[in-house]
């Protein structure tokens, strides 16, 4: 067999495609055969466990979640994938989805390994939906899908740009480029360029008028989901409702810290701003619970108090100004207690500091047990333990 960082491009790749029944959505895994470097496309909340399991079962380390589009019919799992697997978020430019890393453009491209994912802006289903282009296929979300494509009458939907996605750059493509598509409601799993040019139904040797027609007498039911997804589609699929949802905005300290420093953050939206390179993580315990109790990779330690006699650490104030650099800070210390007076001098020096919320083991419990009752630990975010 060959070998060399050559060899596996002598061999045919093609995607892992996963199926959710409830949305018929399909998602896509890609990954690098050298590196195992992967990229999903298109996961769906309920699914995460069946992703996880898959990489797990191909040796995969995942660097991207992908969207097409922000879905109205399935919520997506990429802020979580991004938390409990460390991968990079992207989404369109156009989706208004803000929580993605990656904002994309036209011919933007994505690297996994020694693998190239390239963005094609295919406007119509939305106005920021994208298909991706990977070796000699495409993923063409709800742009095409097999012998139809997706409606055009919501979410700033035209059936003129969908024409010209549709006729003017996927089917540019080469005709044997395989069509992986977003959906299909009728157990088939792929197409071809070539055979969507010839024989879609919707599209294949109709004018854009007669095309536009089409579309816009097509009096199709509203998306059941669409209230609930859409908004949090917008946030990567971590959603801000009552019932113990993630909060992903900052809150501002009430009470008697009330304008003292910047804000409280949940460790999700600590977790997103470290990842994007908008913050500094600076973990206020001590050494001795960072040894002992666990600690964030990357994390800057700058303790507060310090052991013996838990005094003030004389030297805070130049270590966390060195920490900074120039970006906010995230403070974490066990339950957020010390994290809040730490925010609170950082504020003092000029800094922008954030308390997160809950700390690193969050509160006791009944039997005063923490990591039980929520904390960085509890929701599943990144930490060792020597």
């Amino acid at each position: 067999m060959m070998v060399g960082p050559l060899s596996h491009l002598r061999f045919p790749m093609k995607p892992i495609q996963l199926f959710d029944p409830a949305s018929s959505t399909y998602t896509y895994v890609l990954f690098d055969q050298l590196s195992r470097d992967a990229l999903l496309i298109d996961p769906v909340d309920e699914q995460i466990d069946r992703d996880l399991a898959t990489l797990r079962e191909y040796g995969l380390k995942l660097v991207w979640t992908v969207e097409t589009h922000a879905h109205a019919d399935h919520i997506t799992s990429a802020g979580r994938l991004a938390e409990l697997a460390g991968a990079k978020t992207a989404a369109p430019l156009g989706c208004g989805i803000g929580t993605a890393g990656v904002q994309l453009q036209d011919g933007d491209t994505l690297k996994f390994g020694g693998e190239v994912l390239k963005a094609l802006h295919t406007p119509g289903h939305t106005a920021g939906s994208m298909s991706f282009l990977w070796r000699n296929h495409v993923f063409t979300g709800d742009t095409l899908l097999i012998n139809g494509c997706g409606r055009t009458d919501f979410q700033s939907g035209s059936a003129e740009a969908l024409y010209r996605s549709l006729t003017q750059v996927l089917f540019a493509l080469p005709d044997d480029t395989i069509v992986w598509p977003g959906h299909d409601y009728q157990g088939r799993s792929c197409s071809s360029i070539g055979r969507e040019k010839t024989t879609n139904v919707r599209v294949a040797g109709k004018t854009e008028a007669e095309f536009v027609a089409l579309m816009n007498s097509l009096n199709l039911p509203r998306p059941r989901r669409i209230d609930e997804a859409v908004p949090a589609n917008l946030t990567s699929g971590l959603r801000h409702d009552a019932d113990g949802a993630l909060q992903m905005q900052p809150l501002p300290p009430s009470g008697a810290h009330q304008g003292t420093y910047a804000g409280d953050v949940s460790p999700e939206l600590a977790w997103r701003w470290i990842q994007s390179g908008e913050a500094v993580m600076v973990d206020v315990r001590t050494d001795a619970e960072r040894e002992w109790v666990g600690f964030v990779p990357g994390a800057v330690p700058v303790a507060w108090k310090q052991w013996p006699g838990m005094a003030l650490n004389p030297a805070f104030d130049q270590q966390v100004r060195e920490a900074a650099g120039g970006k906010k800070l995230v403070l974490l210390c066990r339950s957020g207690v010390r994290s809040v007076a730490a925010a609170k001098r950082a504020t003092e020096l000029g800094l922008e500091a954030y308390n997160i919320l809950e700390g690193f083991e969050g509160d006791p419990d009944a039997d005063a047990h923490r990591g039980r009752k929520g904390g960085w630990r509890f929701r599943e975010l990144p930490w060792r333990q020597n």
